[in-house]
């Protein structure tokens, strides 16, 4: 069943008070950073930052199957006028970078319905409720890959969208992976393994191939945890 058909309208259903996206999930206070400003741009005086708006109700208007749809009214603290917006609400998604003993990784092949191509990615999928973000990352990368990792490892979180999303993408480091089932393929995915090697996968993300967000930025995060452990290449 599509997204579309898993859809059901909820209209009038009031989330009040609530400062995240999703269902009964709150956003973190942006984390601001001074690093790489010349002379602490972000801490100069004459320079000013946005007020955050004062969120007078959300309410749940379609449920889909792996998402919400919500309106937002929010308070202007410049005007002190009410407008609407439009959110996404979604549980957290992991993305997992999986390392075989001779260094190659782990990635899939799959076909994607919101672009309609087949793509290559690295592993990864949603929370699950009840579930912590390095167990959906394992979880992840043996129903789509059949590989298992010694040890995941966290190499950071984002946020896919802040103008629509409040949930969070976590990037895991998966080291020693090796082949210990088949690949679990229900009725609606069907992923072909893989093994790419790191230099072949930066020339595959500059060339366009691999081009899903998400994983690009999983991609950056391991490179520049790398890069502060032992160095730039």
């Amino acid at each position: 069943m599509g997204a579309a058909a898993a859809c059901r309208a909820r209209g009038g259903e009031a989330i009040r008070g609530a400062t995240g996206l999703g269902p009964g999930t709150d956003v973190p206070s942006p984390r601001v950073s001074t690093g790489g400003l010349p002379g602490g741009l972000l801490g100069s005086p004459a320079m000013t930052r946005p007020r955050p708006w004062t969120t007078i109700e959300r309410e749940r208007i379609q449920s889909c199957r792996v998402f919400d749809v919500q309106r937002i009214l929010s308070r202007s603290p410049r005007t002190g006028r009410s407008h609407e917006f439009f959110g996404i609400g979604a549980s957290d998604w992991v993305n997992v970078i999986p390392l075989t003993p001779e260094g190659e990784v782990v990635m899939v092949r799959q076909f994607r319905h919101g672009a309609g191509v087949v793509t290559l990615e690295t592993p990864g999928g949603m929370v699950d409720p009840g579930e912590r973000p390095d167990e959906a990352a394992a979880r992840e990368l043996l129903e789509e890959t059949g590989y298992r990792a010694d040890s995941v490892r966290s190499l950071g979180s984002v946020n896919p969208n802040p103008a629509l999303f409040g949930n969070r993408l976590h990037a895991f480091l998966g080291t020693n992976a090796s082949r210990v089932a088949e690949v679990a393929q229900g009725e609606t995915e069907e992923t072909v393994v893989e093994l790419v090697s790191p230099d072949a996968l930066r020339r595959l993300v500059l060339e366009g191939v691999v081009d899903h967000a998400l994983v690009v930025a999983a991609l950056l995060l391991f490179d520049l945890q790398r890069a502060a452990e032992t160095g730039p290449d």
